[in-house]
């Protein structure tokens, strides 16, 4: 029995060390000395635990583990890099308890070393495995981006007598959205602009998107009025209805007119949250559209139109749910009010600072999990 316990000890399937209080290695079993390349008479007596520890470990053992030991009697599953003789080193998880004799004092500590080689192999495998899921993730969200990017004009135009500005944030890096908006220039002098939202996100919102944008483009042409440019919308959308991809949208397209010193505003409405205006005196009022139908769910939509007058001063503001429907740090929603009394504290205010605001305002909410766009115009 008594060899037999020997024998466990010496080609036992982990590493045995003892050393004494000072550090000095009292015992350590054969299996240990064939990973580290020594005999017996090498370590015993002659060496210490911590001169077989690559620098780095050897500080973690000295400032860390040998005060835990000190303080706890025992320390558990740390890993450290020991010095072997084929291997420059050999990654380990040691273990050790402090023996004390009955008055207390430290006689010996043991210590069971584990070969963490292929513990580390594994790490290294899941290291390159992450690795290449960032340069992918990476790789997804630049061409995220450039989707992105190309549903957007790449600035807004500005038309004689005014200020622009524009504002879009992605809800999430990796996932093109359904925001889409444009202001172009229509015959005799006019100016078509719009903001809509494609239901859901990804490619099959982002087709829905191009779609949307370049026919509302293209129906301005043939007949700018804002409800009749709605309807040849709702006509192409609503095509595919039954389709399992079918994607319906809420829209607000406007046509602008140079009246006097100002403009005249005719929009017109599928859903979409209501224009705001800041006037010059630094009131701040919604113009709704009331009764809008969503644009892509019904043959026939039901669609309001209004007109608004805009004079020297006076900013007209467009943006998606995403703005109204983020979650400030209460938990409550933002909602319609605070946005009206967040930018009428702003005063009267150009397009660039009130756009600038509202960017700057969607970093304080707590969760913004829809994308915004925002246009802001202003008469000069």
């Amino acid at each position: 029995m008594e060899d037999d316990l020997d024998d466990l000890y010496d080609n036992a399937p982990c590493g045995f060390l003892s050393t004494l209080p000072d550090g000095t290695i009292a015992k350590v079993n054969a299996t240990l000395l064939a990973w580290l390349g020594y005999t017996g008479a090498d370590l015993i007596g002659r060496r210490r635990f911590v001169d077989l520890l690559a620098p780095g470990s050897r500080l973690l053992y000295e400032t860390r583990y040998v005060p835990l030991l000190r303080l706890e009697g025992e320390a558990r599953g740390v890993a450290l890099e020991m010095l072997a003789g084929d291997d420059p080193v050999l990654p380990v998880l040691i273990t050790s308890t402090v023996k004390t004799g009955r008055d207390g004092v430290p006689l010996l500590i043991r210590t069971t070393v584990f070969d963490a080689r292929e513990r580390r192999a594994y790490e290294n495998e899941l290291l390159l495995a992450r690795q290449a899921a960032d340069r992918e993730r990476d790789r997804l969200r630049l061409l995220v981006g450039g989707l992105q990017r190309s549903l957007l004009p790449a600035s807004l135009a500005v038309p004689p007598g005014m200020t622009t500005a524009s504002h879009y944030r992605m809800a999430a890096p990796d996932e093109v959205g359904g925001d889409f908006y444009d202001l172009f220039r229509l015959p005799d002098d006019r100016w078509g602009f719009f903001l809509g939202d494609v239901r859901g996100k990804g490619i099959a919102a982002a087709a829905v998107t191009a779609a949307a944008r370049y026919t509302l483009r293209a129906a301005a042409v043939y007949d700018p009025e804002p409800a009749a440019v709605l309807r040849n919308l709702n006509t192409v959308l609503y095509q595919d209805y039954a389709a399992p991809e079918h994607r319906h949208c809420t829209v607000i397209f406007g046509v602008l007119e140079r009246q006097g010193d100002g403009f005249t505003a005719t929009v017109a409405s599928g859903g979409h949250p209501p224009a705001l205006v800041v006037r010059a005196d630094g009131s701040a009022a919604y113009h709704p559209t009331m009764g809008g139908t969503l644009i892509g769910i019904l043959a026939e939509p039901r669609l309001v139109t209004r007109t608004i007058s805009l004079r020297a001063g006076d900013t007209l503001i467009l943006y998606s749910d995403g703005l109204t429907e983020a979650r400030t740090r209460t938990g409550r929603r933002y909602g319609d009010e605070s946005l009206r009394q967040f930018v009428r504290n702003l005063g009267p205010a150009g397009a660039a600072a009130v756009v600038d605001a509202l960017s700057g305002l969607l970093t304080t909410f707590a969760e913004v999990d829809d994308d915004v766009a925002v246009i802001a115009l202003t008469v000069t």
